[in-house]
């Protein structure tokens, strides 16, 4: 982790001018879903960027429209200012082929009346004749455009020097821990975003009732009780034969992508539908990913007769393929919940690195085995374990030397687990198992 807090640079201008396409190419990676229609993108999406040995902060935002009173549009207009006002130095793209209007002179007054460099780029010259088309953006009073090409990659080794030439110094940052990443996952609607912005106390990311409204994976960097943690806020995921649209395709696609760089996945449940199959798949994909899972059931308070402990109860039945995971009642609405829910999150999080000592691990597996020993099979074969020893972590993994591997059945597999997470509280993460019998050439491997 750098040592230095990154300045930030934000992309903005009105839709449909290829921000995210510009975003794109900056960081060399497709990290914002990138579609022809306008509206795509709605939250910020940030991450880090390097040009000649400078680091800063891009942030992508969605189209600013400005005067619109429609909610969902003036609330990704909101974003997009607080980007502009977080931001060091602020990327203006606008369509060169669809030339000047009215929106683009009304974002650049915008832009004049704050106090930070502003660079005017020019985006869509696929070619350089085009180029003529971005000289009536002189009229805006900002300066020579930028002309690039997002697309094919034309000027933006020229705009990413432009950007080093104007960032201010980066400032020192005290040394912290390495982050605790967690994808917040669920459904539709049921609370995702509400949720990261009740954890942040501020409405960082876009919230609407009409579902689908996250597209893009948004990391949000936040420090919580001295902990430094990413939290990535997720499309809702539907089962994969209902996901028709392309957009909703890509964007199911990130969800996953965010699953798998994460430590922890909070799965959100709404507590007025209970844990349903979709829940049930999620939860499924976030323990075969080898993630720690800690439950949120969301609109606590829409939910009565029912206490925490008979909600905790039925969670744990629903979900008890997870060998044990942490449920949280929260609303996010009235912001309930938070404290508890990320209290499970650190637990799940130091089990998924939790690491066992040769010898307490295997003091531990023999108590087992004298409380209950394996029972034999047909031809009267028992398991005979010999020895135990942990090599990896993120999950925790098991080496178990054995006199049989397929002697280990499922049932005297997850008895042994309960007794790892009741002895060394490994509860929230996946255990997995490598079984060596005595003349195996190389390791089974078991998901526990």
């Amino acid at each position: 982790m750098s040592t230095y807090r990154r300045p930030v640079v934000a992309i903005v201008g009105r839709p449909n001018v290829g921000k995210s396409a510009l975003f794109n190419r900056l960081l060399a990676r497709r990290v914002a879903i990138v579609e022809d229609t306008p509206g795509v993108t709605r939250d910020r999406l940030q991450a880090p960027c390097e040009w000649a040995g400078r680091e800063f902060t891009l942030v992508d935002t969605g189209g600013l429209v400005p005067g619109s009173t429609e909610s969902l549009t003036a609330e990704v207009r909101r974003q997009a200012e607080r980007a502009i006002e977080d931001a060091q130095v602020v990327l203006f793209v606008v369509d060169a082929p669809e030339g000047l209007t009215p929106q683009d002179e009304e974002i650049a007054d915008l832009l004049r009346r704050r106090n930070r460099p502003v660079l005017l780029v020019a985006n869509k010259v696929d070619s350089p004749s085009a180029a003529l088309d971005a000289y009536e953006f002189h009229a805006l009073g900002l300066g020579e455009p930028l002309i690039v090409s997002a697309v094919h990659g034309l000027g933006t080794g020229d705009l990413l020097e432009a950007i080093v030439a104007v960032l201010p110094s980066a400032e020192p940052a005290p040394d912290s821990m390495e982050p605790v990443r967690v994808a917040i996952l669920g459904r539709p609607n049921v609370g995702k975003s509400s949720l990261v912005n009740a954890l942040l106390g501020e409405e960082r990311v876009v919230v609407d009732p009409r579902p689908g409204t996250t597209r893009d994976a948004v990391d949000i960097f936040l420090e919580y009780d001295r902990q430094p943690v990413v939290l990535i806020d997720t499309a809702g995921l539907r089962r994969r034969s209902r996901v028709e649209e392309p957009v909703e395709f890509y964007s199911t696609r990130r969800a996953y992508d965010a699953l798998a760089r994460a430590d922890v996945a909070v799965l959100v449940v709404d507590a007025t539908e209970g844990i349903t199959d979709q829940d049930q798949r999620i939860a499924r994909a976030a323990y075969d990913a080898g993630r720690g899972v800690v439950v949120a059931v969301n609109k606590w308070d829409l939910l009565t007769g029912y206490t925490p402990h008979q909600v905790e109860r039925v969670a744990q039945e629903r979900l008890r393929f997870l060998g044990g995971v942490r449920v949280c009642v929260t609303s996010a609405l009235h912001r309930t919940g938070i404290g508890p829910l990320m209290q499970a999150v650190f637990q799940a999080a130091a089990a998924h690195g939790r690491r066992i000592a040769t010898g307490p691990l295997n003091r531990t597996i023999e108590q087992a085995v004298r409380k209950s020993e394996p029972s034999a099979d047909a031809r009267g074969r028992r398991l005979h374990i010999y020895y135990a020893t942990q090599p990896e972590t993120h999950p925790p993994t098991i080496v178990l030397f054995v006199n049989n591997p397929p002697l280990l059945t499922e049932e005297y597999r997850r008895y042994l687990e309960h007794r790892l997470r009741d002895a060394f509280d490994l509860v929230g993460t996946p255990i997995r198992w490598v079984l060596r019998g005595r003349n195996a050439p190389s390791p089974a491997r078991t998901t526990g």
